[in-house]
C-alpha cells in the first residue's frame, strides 16, 4: 500500500516485474483500512485476475524477505559472529593438526617440542625425504592456522567496540562477540533477560537441571570474565548475577542507543567491590573470632 492516496494500492506505482520496486512499495507503504486489494489490481490492469495478483504478490515478499535476510546477515553484528566462531574453529583445528604433526615428527627428528609451538619448530626444519617434507608441511599448516586465529582476534578486537561499545568496554572484546554469537546478534542479545544472558554457553547444565539430573548453573560463557573466575567460589554466583544484569543493560544501550553509558560500568565496579569486601569481612570475623578464642585459653591456663 502507498501514501498515494486512500485508494492506492501498493501495485499502482509499481512497473511489471520490477520486484525492487515491488518490495520498496509493500515496505514502505500504509492504509488506514483494508481495502479489495485483488479487484483494485485488476482494475488498474497490474493483474490479469485475482490468481495473478496473488503470484505477483507471493513473488515480492519472498523478494523482501531474501534481501532483508541478506542485510542482516551483513550486518556487523553478524560478522562479529562470524569472525569468533572462526576463530574457535581455527584454534580447535590448530591444535589437533600441531598434535598430530608432533606425534608423527617425534618419530622422525630429535627434541621435538609439544603443542602449536612444537609445530612451528618443525615447520623451520628442512625435510630430507618425502616423509618429512609431508610431516613438515603439516606441522605448517598448524602454524597458519595459528596465525590466522591470531588475525581474527585482532579483528575481533578492532569490530567490537564499534558494534557494541558498552559491552565491549565491559566484558572484552572475545567475551562481548562470544555472547552475541550465542544468543544470535546483538538484537536478541538485548532482548534477553539477565537471568538468561548469565547462563549463556551453559545450555547442557541448564538442560541437565531441568530435567532434573544435575543442580541449577551459576554462570555459562561469563565464567571467564574476571570478575566471575577472580570472585572466591562462595560469591561466583552473586558476582555471575551482577555481571549479567549489567551486561545486558550495556547490550540493550548498545542495540538501543549506540552510546557509551559511563554510569554502567560504575556501578558494576561498585557492585563488584561490595561483593568481594565479603571476603574481607568474613576474613577479619574469623581472625576476631580466633583472637578471642586464644585469650579465653589464656585465662583458662
Amino acid at each position: 500500500m502507498t501514501d498515494a492516496g486512500p485508494d492506492s494500492g501498493w501495485f499502482e506505482s509499481v512497473p511489471p516485474d520490477d520486484l525492487e520496486a515491488a518490495r520498496k512499495a509493500i515496505e514502505n507503504g500504509s492504509t488506514e483500512t483494508p481495502k479489495d486489494w485483488p479487484t483494485k489490481a485488476v482494475e488498474a490492469d497490474f493483474a490479469e485476475d485475482q490468481e495473478e495478483y496473488y503470484d505477483r504478490l507471493h513473488e515480492a515478499t519472498i523478494y523482501a524477505t531474501r534481501g532483508a535476510v541478506q542485510e542482516r546477515e551483513r550486518s556487523d553484528d553478524q560478522q562479529l559472529k562470524h569472525s569468533i566462531r572462526a576463530m574457535d574453529d581455527a584454534e580447535r583445528v590448530a591444535n589437533e593438526l600441531a598434535e598430530r604433526a608432533v606425534e608423527w615428527a617425534g618419530s622422525l627428528f630429535d627434541d621435538v617440542g609439544s603443542g602449536v609451538e612444537g609445530a612451528r619448530a618443525i615447520a623451520a626444519r628442512e625435510p630430507e625425504s618425502e616423509v618429512e617434507r609431508r610431516a613438515v608441511s603439516l606441522a605448517a599448516r598448524a602454524a597458519d592456522l595459528d596465525d590466522e586465529r591470531a588475525e581474527l582476534a585482532a579483528t575481533i578486537g578492532r569490530i567490537a567496540p564499534a558494534v557494541a561499545p558498552n559491552l565491549t568496554e565491559m566484558a572484552g572484546p572475545e567475551l562481548a562477540a562470544r555472547l552475541i554469537a550465542l544468543a544470535g546478534g546483538l538484537e536478541s542479545l538485548a532482548k534477553k533477560p539477565s537471568g538468561t544472558v548469565q547462563v549463556l554457553g551453559a545450555e547442557d547444565a541448564l538442560f541437565a537441571h531441568l530435567s532434573g539430573r544435575a543442580p541449577s548453573p551459576k554462570h555459562g560463557i561469563i565464567y571467564t570474565h574476571e570478575f566471575v573466575r577472580g570472585t572466591r567460589p562462595a560469591d561466583r554466583g552473586s558476582a555471575a548475577r551482577a555481571l549479567a544484569g549489567k551486561l545486558t543493560l550495556a547490550a540493550r544501550a548498545d542495540h538501543y542507543a549506540g552510546e557509551r553509558r559511563a554510569q554502567l560500568h560504575d556501578d558494576l565496579r561498585e557492585r563488584m567491590a561490595t561483593i568481594r569486601a565479603r571476603a574481607d569481612e568474613e576474613a577479619g570475623s574469623d581472625r576476631d573470632g580466633d583472637g578471642a578464642a586464644s585469650e579465653g585459653e589464656a585465662d583458662d591456663e
